[in-house]
């Protein structure tokens, strides 16, 4: 897991073949741009997406295994709470198609992160998330979720 401004992600490109491109996609970001599914090239899709935080308790823990999560918030607020895959019980084993896991109640401690507009999250396999959390109160947000191909 990593967290950072966007301005300071030229220092994690190197760490994946397409984080460069990714990074600089996401810099250059047209606001304009509809909310909904974009080819980014690299093999890389933009869910470009634009809603409400929910209390915690509304929201669920998933990892993904076939993809590299960039979560970048343009505008708004939102707490991403992260632990390590194994310290969850699974709620909905995993569904290759959507390269998603469920789970449930984190039982140790967990970190919380608080990304607000131009800040970036990357959760990598290993990294159960439960985005689009509420720091204090709902606010409107708009995240673009960048998802990006694991290199074996």
């Amino acid at each position: 897991m990593i967290c950072d401004h966007i301005a300071n992600a030229p220092q994690y490109a190197l760490l994946h073949p397409a984080f460069a491109h990714c990074f600089h996609w996401l810099a250059a970001f047209d606001g304009t741009t509809p909310d909904g599914n974009h080819d980014i090239g690299h093999g890389c899709e933009a869910r470009v997406m634009s809603y409400r935080t929910e209390p915690a308790e509304q929201r669920k823990w998933e990892s993904h295994r076939r993809y590299i999560d960039i979560q970048y918030v343009v505008s708004g607020l939102e707490c991403i709470p992260v632990a390590p895959i194994e310290t969850l019980p699974v709620a909905t084993p995993y569904d290759a198609e959507q390269d998603v896991c469920f789970y449930g109640t984190a039982p140790a401690p967990t970190t919380s992160l608080v990304v607000s507009a131009g800040m970036f999250a990357v959760f990598f396999p290993q990294d159960a998330h439960r985005p689009n959390i509420a720091v204090t109160a709902p606010v409107a947000t708009r995240k673009i979720v960048v998802k990006v191909p694991v290199v074996a």
